[in-house]
């Protein structure tokens, strides 16, 4: 039995990675997370330092309220916004219109799919990201900031000699446990925004073993799948951790 089950597996994979579909779910997973992690990762830590620097108590509460807001919408909801915003008739739409583009629903354009994939992730977790960045600035010495003005150094010159300082550990560690998971792009979103035009660009690894597994009820061939993407994410953490802990000297382990 385990013989026959090693070569089923071994099977599994040979057939993934010889078949049509193997490129383009790598591609499309590793483009989606690369610019995700490009423009995704440091947004959260502006938006933190631009919280940080807000005075008034109430405005502030406010904005930071509103800013995690779309982290609590239904991923249906947010999913129907980016089609009726895309639309050609929607705010976006008319945007690219007045731009100079051909009017056309956006969503519907391979070609666009990785920009508003990533722009609207981008907005839903950015609020919400920002939390741990402002509980790691929250714990920063006032007398720092105090020391810094008596130096004469001005706002932009604080952020930059005081806070981000204090705040490379936390960041460190995010950005390898980002790492760590930059091949897991979730299906879940991709399949309510899925049309046949844009297949191209928007089939995932993910929506491959959602597709393997449960439509086509092939469940071993769907684990194999999902096994070479832990296989992938594990060695990028590993070699994030590695890279971190000497170049920084802060690392998970």
């Amino acid at each position: 039995m385990f013989f026959y089950c090693s070569f089923a597996d071994k099977k599994h994979f040979t057939d993934f990675f010889g078949s049509f579909y193997f490129s383009r779910v790598v591609i499309n997973t590793f483009l989606i997370s690369f610019w995700s992690l490009v423009f995704g990762f440091p947004a959260p830590i502006l938006l933190a330092l631009m919280f940080n620097e807000i005075r008034g108590r109430v405005y502030k509460r406010v904005t930071q309220t509103i800013s995690y807001l779309p982290y609590f919408v239904s991923l249906v909801v947010i999913c129907s916004l980016i089609k009726d915003f895309t639309a050609e008739r929607g705010p976006i739409g008319q945007l690219a219109i007045l731009l100079g583009g051909p009017p056309q629903s956006l969503i519907s354009n391979a070609k666009n799919f990785y920009a508003i994939y990533v722009g609207s992730h981008i907005w839903q977790y950015l609020g919400f990201g920002s939390i741990i960045y402002l509980a790691a600035i929250s714990m920063v010495d006032m007398e720092l900031y105090d020391a810094a003005l008596i130096d004469g150094a001005g706002r932009f010159r604080r952020i930059w000699s005081v806070t981000l300082p204090a705040i490379i550990p936390t960041i460190v560690i995010m950005l390898i446990l980002t790492l760590g998971s930059i091949m897991n792009v979730g299906y879940e979103k991709i399949i309510l925004l899925y049309t046949a035009s844009i297949y191209e660009t928007s089939d995932v690894i993910s929506t491959f073993v959602y597709r393997k597994g449960l439509i086509e009820a092939n469940p071993s061939y769907a684990t194999a799948v999902g096994l070479f993407n832990s296989v992938i994410n594990c060695v990028f953490l590993f070699v994030a951790n590695w890279v971190c802990g000497h170049v920084s000297e802060n690392s998970l382990w």
